[in-house]
């Protein structure tokens, strides 16, 4: 990556991300969320690629649970994989982006010229990229995020300390709701 992180892990944390850290979600919802299949989600959790910071699976009958954060970083490394990226240069990617704020996030576009994946913060670094013929696309993280957001208001999450289901804001899903008040 282009530039350094700026923060320790709890440097500059919203009161957003701490509520967002007190929900996980499982494999199928991340996956729904992300876009990818979960067989993908499997394989990239089993070989390191992206692994469920809330909780990981510690043998058969566990799941894996996912915070939004990890959410977010699946689908882009999906876009990264879609366009042909190295899996060298998303691993780089990856741990670069385990340390963002939402902040720092939603101002970032990833460019890539397809070996590299480079990060810019403003669009002059995005035009300055771009002139010096390296970028080939780019992902607007801050959409990635708000995509993310989005997909997981329909979906549902679980409480990181009771473990109790959260039931998305689809207004459709009456059964879940039944379902949550009945347990």
């Amino acid at each position: 990556m282009s530039r350094t992180p700026h923060r320790t892990a709890d440097e500059g944390v919203t009161g957003a991300e701490r509520e967002a850290e007190s929900v996980g979600y499982r494999g199928p919802t991340a996956c729904a969320a992300a876009g990818i299949t979960y067989r993908q989600l499997d394989y990239w959790a089993r070989t390191g690629l992206v692994e469920p910071s809330i909780r990981p699976a510690y043998g058969s009958g566990t799941q894996r649970l996912y915070s939004f954060r990890d959410v977010v970083v699946l689908k882009i490394v999906k876009r990264l994989l879609d366009t042909g990226v190295a899996l060298q240069n998303i691993r780089t990617a990856v741990r670069y982006l385990s340390t963002w704020a939402e902040a720092d996030a939603v101002r970032t576009t990833l460019m890539c010229d397809g070996a590299t994946v480079y990060e810019c913060t403003s669009p002059d670094e995005v035009v300055s990229l771009l002139q010096g013929g390296q970028g080939v696309f780019g992902i607007a993280v801050g959409v990635v995020w708000r995509d993310v957001e989005s997909s997981l208001a329909q979906l549902h999450g679980e409480r990181v300390d009771t473990g109790e289901t959260l039931v998305g804001h689809n207004p459709g899903d009456e059964l879940a709701r039944r379902r949550n008040r009945a347990g």
